[in-house]
């Protein structure tokens, strides 16, 4: 039930592309400088990748890999079973407090001009800011490039931000597509023919 439990919410992290505020999730990505990406000629996928299940792959799961695919083969890589690279995706989900403390807006004549200037309020009962205080979900999706051979990370991709919820699936789509693109915008090379 616990495996079970963390799947729904590896996959609710993912949503983590569609689903942040309004500016987007923060959405970055590095690799080891000392890395010839173009010695490099297949790619493949963890088999299962750690938002999917253990005997399946999630939709969201196949989204990610199709948005991959995309961006590789685009840089001459092919996909294949015993592959140089391995892809993996994986996701967190992490409750937040934000506390925010403004000021209050003039108070001209006493507070709020009800005191008429007549009388001032007591000092210490916080006159003059207002604290706010909301909680919300953030959840990180990262991508993970793995040199098989070498057993170790070359490349990563981490997108960072709010979760909205009420998304369609079809915008979770779109959103996690936009990511994995804007993931591999720098990526740092090609492979060789």
């Amino acid at each position: 039930m616990f495996k079970m439990i963390s799947n729904i919410s590896a996959i609710a992290i993912s949503i983590l592309f569609l689903t942040a505020c309004a500016s987007g999730p923060n959405i970055q990505s590095d690799y080891d400088p000392n890395v010839d990406f173009s010695q490099f000629k297949t790619f493949g996928f963890f088999k299962p990748m750690s938002i999917e299940g253990e005997n399946y792959s999630t939709l969201f799961g196949q989204q990610f890999k199709e948005s991959i695919r995309r961006e590789m083969t685009a840089r001459g890589y092919v996909e294949a079973e015993n592959a140089d690279l391995h892809f993996n995706v994986s996701a967190n989900l992490e409750e937040k407090t934000k506390v925010t403390t403004t000021s209050d807006p003039m108070m001209y004549g006493g507070y709020y001009g009800y005191r008429r200037g007549y009388y001032n309020a007591w000092g210490g009962y916080g006159y003059g800011t207002t604290t706010n205080v909301s909680q919300y979900t953030e959840g990180t999706v990262n991508i993970d490039m793995v040199d098989l051979a070498e057993k170790r990370m070359v490349w990563e991709g981490v997108a960072i931000g709010r979760l909205k919820k009420n998304r369609s699936n079809a915008d979770l789509r779109v959103a996690i597509d936009k990511g994995v693109t804007t993931m591999f915008a720098d990526f740092p090379g090609t492979a060789r023919n």
